[in-house]
Order: structure tokens, then C-alpha cells, then sequence
């Protein structure tokens, strides 16, 4: 073995290691469906990645620790039978646009520094403000994900709508079925509970507007400044859209502001198929869009647009004596500008290499896709005796139950979680739960581009038998 430098492993070392890296990578993108979803990590395991040695070790060493002790246990959400949360099917073309990215290191704060990575990211964001309805005064940016786009879109909801001397007074509106990291970010905003208001949904699990309007109404009349008001373009429970036409109709009556999170369901605009399911959202003043859910990237991938990007910089552009080298050269603040992040990475340069190979066409079949997976499986359930579907498909997202006639829905319940908890440790598949109407409900979220029909219809087969105690 070539010896090891105070710098790092040799040249050698680490051809060796990047070429069994590839190789594995390779073979956990060809991995078949008799792969586990979920692999439970051997608490041995656990324990040796807390040690940290006095000297090096090799890195073919360390680096099959770290794959198979630290990377390979726990839930694949990229398994095209795991179906719980918003999955995360990354496509292979986005490892590569990461790696790449990371090799290269390119700061994305500011347009000095990376040139390059500043074009591809305005132009991305152009190509997703088309594609959302936004006019040419549009713009964003790439974040984190879904909370801190939501956490940046309120952050200038607020700046544009309140300003200091009335934050004490302000109100915003979501439903129970609004993502939490909304009211998270109200939290981190230094909103309190009280200036949150929970409007009601209506059968459909969708804002009801007439609730809404009253509640706005009875603050007013109060003396509180309701300013924001948060649609969901599709729920992680169902797939939900909120009325947003209606929405953003009261929202310009009455001068609020309107932020949509469509971390989830937004890509659904990139079909043009499925695309007037968000009608609408045109008119939202920001969105939150995430890449690393349908969109096929990896984590860490998302984006925050605004109808006006002029509107970003008062809330997030500072200046310091050591940031001057990196000043804007031409019209165009820098990204640092624009956001919570200083330091950045060159996050859009994953996407904008998966839509250059598979091209608006074969995006928007694979989103469309998953609508078709989502049918499939509501059509499983409604086949299967004894179960019942809660919500039907929409957005690639459908909700059931196993609720026969002889059990009480306690006992019912109860079942259901059992049932889900066995189809995930024996790694066949992996479903969601959540309470619906009051109980418990299992949920498929199906949006993996190579899952098929089948694997709907075998997901509900496993799950009948577990839950009738077969097999």
C-alpha cells in the first residue's frame, strides 16, 4: 500500500477509492426491487462511527465503513417501493451534477466567484418562473429545500406587509394541513402562536376561502394587520391543492400576501398535462418549490421564486468591508443578495444537468408518471376487501385503510400501524401513516419514474396479507 501523507491519502489510495465509489454507485442505481426499502443498522455499527483514531487509517478502510456502517442502513427513499413522506427518487444524473459541483467547490454567493454557476442558477430559476406563469420581473434562488424557502418567503412577506412598528399585530393564515415547517418559520420570524391563525379546510381538505375571509374580516375589526396568508399546492397528507384563484382573488381585496408552498406539488407544473391542477399560482407573490422531491434530485435541493425579485435584496442584503471584492459586477445583485445563505454551493448545477439530458419532455413524463403509479394503487385498494380509500389519488398521492366491518376503529387502527410497521422492517416496502377524519390512515406518495403498476398492486397485496396475519 502506497503510504499515506500528513495531507492525505496518495494518489493512489485514491484512484482506488473513487473507482470503488463509482462502482458502487453504479450498482445501487441498477439495484432491482428485490433490494430492501429499509435495513435496520446493527447497533455495533452505530457505535464504531463514533470513534474517531489517534492515526489514520486507510481509506478503502474507512470508506467502506462510512458506505455500509453509515450510508447504506435506514429508510431508501429512493427505492421505487418506498412510498412514505415525499420520496426522494434521485436521479443518477443529479449525483453526478453534485459531484461535480463538489469537486469544483465553486463559492455561489456572489457572480465573481463563480461566473459559470451564476448563469446556470439564473438561468434554472428563469426556466421555473416560466414555467409557474410568473412575469419577467420574477426571479429567486436556490435554497436548502421547502423550509427554508418558506422561511425566505415570509421573511420579505413580512418586510413588504408590516415593516417594524406592526409586527406585534400581525396575522397569517394556513390550515392544519399546511406543512409544519411554515409555522416553524413563523417561530424563527419571531411570530408567536397567537398571531398564527388555523383557517378550515373543506371536504376536499382544501382552505375553505369563506373561513378565511371571515377570519381576516374578524382581525381586522380587532385592530390586528393580517398580512400573509399560506396556500398549499399540494398537501403531504393527500396531495391537496388549496383553491388558489380564490385565494389570491381575496388576497389582492385585501392586500395580503400570497405565498404558496409547493415544495411537493409545484413540479406538477412542468406537465403540461397536470398543469391547470395549480391554476392560480401564477398570482402568488412567492413559491417554494422543491427540486430534491419530484423534480428527482438529491438532498439539499430547493428553491425559492417571488413574483418580484426586486423585493429580495431589503431583506437580505447586507454589506461588510470583506464582501466588497465580491461585489456584483453588472446589474444583477449577487445571490448572497438574495437570500439567508452567505456561503452557498452550487446547488442549481444538479438540476440544470438532468434537464439538459432528459429534457422538458421527459421531465414532464416522468411527473406524470407518478399520477398514473398513484391511480394504480387506489385502484389496488378499492380491489381489496376490507379496505377503504380516505383520499383519492391526486398528486400522486392516495390514502387508505383497512377497516372491516367487524373491527372497531380503534381496533382498526391499531392493525393499520402494525401492518406498516412489518412492510417496512421486512424491507419489502415502505407506506406512510397519518390521521384522516380522525384515524388512522396508511398513505402512498408513488413518484418514482421506474416503479410500475405492479409494485402498487403488490404493495396493497403484502399489506392485506400482514394485516390479516399471513405470511
Amino acid at each position: 500500500m502506497d503510504a499515506q501523507t500528513p495531507a492525505g491519502p496518495s494518489a493512489a489510495d485514491l484512484q482506488r477509492a473513487f473507482q470503488r465509489a463509482l462502482d458502487l454507485a453504479l450498482a445501487h442505481a441498477a439495484r432491482g426491487s428485490d433490494a430492501p426499502a429499509f435495513r435496520r443498522a446493527h447497533p455495533d455499527a452505530l457505535g464504531r462511527l463514533g470513534d474517531v483514531p489517534d492515526r489514520g487509517r486507510p481509506l478503502d478502510e474507512a470508506l467502506a465503513a462510512l458506505i455500509e456502517d453509515g450510508l447504506s442502513p435506514g429508510m431508501d427513499t429512493g427505492h421505487r417501493r418506498f412510498f412514505a413522506f415525499i420520496p426522494s427518487p434521485a436521479s443518477p444524473v443529479s449525483w453526478l451534477g453534485e459531484f461535480a459541483a463538489a469537486v469544483h467547490n465553486r463559492h455561489a454567493g456572489s457572480e465573481l466567484q463563480s461566473q459559470g454557476v451564476a448563469a446556470i442558477e439564473r438561468a434554472v430559476v428563469r426556466f421555473l418562473c416560466d414555467a409557474a406563469g410568473y412575469p419577467q420581473t420574477s426571479g429567486g434562488l436556490f435554497v436548502s429545500g421547502g423550509s427554508t424557502a418558506n422561511l425566505a418567503g415570509l421573511c420579505v412577506a413580512r418586510d413588504q406587509r408590516l415593516g417594524e412598528a406592526k409586527r406585534s399585530r400581525g396575522v397569517v393564515y394556513l390550515t392544519r394541513e399546511t406543512h409544519s415547517s411554515v409555522a416553524k418559520a413563523l417561530r424563527i420570524l419571531g411570530f408567536f402562536d397567537s398571531q398564527i391563525r388555523v383557517v378550515a379546510i373543506d371536504g376536499a381538505r382544501r382552505m375553505d376561502v369563506a373561513a378565511l375571509a371571515a377570519a381576516v374580516t374578524a382581525d381586522r375589526d380587532a385592530g390586528r394587520r393580517p398580512f400573509a396568508v399560506v396556500a398549499s399546492a399540494g398537501t403531504t397528507n393527500t396531495g391537496a391543492v388549496d383553491p388558489l384563484s380564490e385565494i389570491a382573488d381575496l388576497c389582492g381585496r385585501e392586500n395580503l400576501w400570497l405565498h404558496v408552498d409547493g415544495a411537493y406539488g409545484a413540479s406538477a407544473l412542468l406537465s403540461p398535462a397536470h398543469r391547470p391542477l395549480l391554476a392560480g399560482i401564477e398570482r402568488a407573490d412567492s413559491l417554494s418549490w422543491d427540486a430534491h422531491k419530484w423534480l428527482f434530485q438529491t438532498y439539499g435541493c430547493g428553491m425559492l421564486l417571488v413574483r418580484d425579485r426586486s423585493l429580495l435584496a431589503p431583506s437580505f442584503a447586507l454589506t461588510s468591508d470583506y464582501l466588497r471584492d465580491g461585489a456584483a459586477e453588472g446589474v444583477e445583485p449577487n445571490f448572497w443578495d438574495l437570500g439567508p445563505e452567505l456561503t452557498r454551493p452550487a446547488r442549481a448545477a444538479r438540476l440544470w444537468l438532468t434537464l439538459q439530458t432528459m429534457g422538458r419532455d421527459g421531465m414532464a413524463a416522468a411527473i406524470a408518471h407518478g399520477f398514473s403509479l398513484a391511480q394504480a394503487a387506489e385502484k389496488a385498494v378499492r380491489a381489496t376487501p376490507g379496505w377503504i380509500v380516505v383520499s383519492p389519488a391526486q398528486l400522486a398521492i392516495t390514502a387508505f385503510r383497512y377497516a372491516p366491518a367487524a373491527l372497531s376503529d380503534e381496533d382498526a387502527d391499531a392493525a393499520n400501524a402494525q401492518a406498516a410497521r412489518r412492510l417496512m422492517e421486512e424491507g419489502f416496502a415502505v407506506v406512510g401513516t397519518t390521521r384522516l377524519d380522525g384515524r388512522l390512515s396508511l398513505r402512498i406518495c408513488a413518484i418514482h419514474p421506474q416503479a410500475t403498476a405492479a409494485d402498487m398492486t403488490a404493495t396493497v397485496k403484502r399489506l392485506d396479507e400482514l394485516v390479516r396475519g399471513i405470511g
